[in-house]
C-alpha cells in the first residue's frame, strides 16, 4: 500500500499546474503594473506640457 502511495504520480500534475498558473498571474501582474506606472508617467508628462505657456 505504501509502494502503491509513493509510485502515484496523478497528484504532481496538479501541482505542476498550479505552479505554472502562479508564475504566469505574477509575470501578468508585473506586467501591468509596470505598464500602468509607464502610462502614470506618460500622462503627468502631458499634462505638464498642456500646462506650460
Amino acid at each position: 500500500m505504501l509502494k502503491k502511495f509513493l509510485r502515484d504520480e496523478s497528484g504532481l500534475e496538479l501541482s505542476e499546474y498550479a505552479v505554472a498558473a502562479a508564475l504566469v498571474a505574477l509575470a501578468v501582474i508585473t506586467a501591468f503594473t509596470s505598464l500602468g506606472t509607464n502610462i502614470g508617467t506618460k500622462i503627468n508628462d502631458l499634462g505638464s506640457k498642456i500646462n506650460t505657456p
